[in-house]
């Protein structure tokens, strides 16, 4: 819901430091995977208890995410790039709710499961429906330039990480808001099956 209002901030101080970082000769590939070592050193941090370390890795990971795209846009763009970049993401996202179950199994892991349950599910729409997009050549740059077609929903990007960042600041309370947040992504999903059958049932 967030990432259309976060790319026009962002994007154009990104973008100028993507210009910086491609003349170093370093891939937008490169960059994601950086981000994705970031983000499991984040996460393997918050496992073992150093939460607030954990927390300023994640935000650091998450800058990297955001420049992958913006050294992609400096140089050019590839179909792997855009499939590495979401790999990179879903193996994110997946790694902090396992980094707070492990943390404290006792209070936290079938809210995890929960959580990692409503992820999968809402992941599978957003491929589902970008394949459909892809299928029926339909484009939109509302989150920007993008390889697959990002489809709009109550959750996004943004609110994820925000949710992220919450559960650092308060871990103690990780099981409710995880319950809290798979509840809206269950809910993002099945939006977005609907507006798939508006848009594809008689196609």
């Amino acid at each position: 819901m967030l990432d259309g209002y976060a790319r026009k901030i962002i994007d154009g101080p990104l973008n100028m430091v993507g210009k910086q970082i491609a003349k170093t000769g370093v891939t937008a590939n490169q960059v994601t995977l950086a981000g994705l070592v970031l983000g499991l050193i984040a996460a393997l941090l918050i496992a073992l208890g150093n939460v607030q370390a954990g927390l300023w890795i994640l935000l650091i990971s998450r800058v990297a995410d955001g420049l992958d795209g913006a050294v992609a846009r400096a140089t050019h763009k590839t179909d792997f790039g855009g499939f590495w970049d979401i790999v990179a993401d879903f193996f994110f996202y997946g790694a902090i709710p396992v980094a707070f179950v492990i943390l404290d199994p006792t209070n936290n892991a079938i809210a995890g499961a929960v959580l990692l349950m409503s992820f999968y599910f809402n992941g599978g729409t957003f491929l589902g429906y970008a394949i459909l997009a892809e299928k029926h050549k339909l484009s939109t740059e509302q989150r920007g330039s993008k390889s697959l077609y990002f489809s709009t929903g109550l959750l996004e990007g943004t609110e994820t990480i925000a949710f992220f960042v919450a559960c650092c600041v308060w871990p103690q309370h990780f099981a409710i808001m995880a319950y809290l947040f798979a509840a809206a992504c269950f809910y993002t999903a099945a939006s977005r099956i609907w507006l798939a059958y508006q848009e594809f049932s008689t196609r």
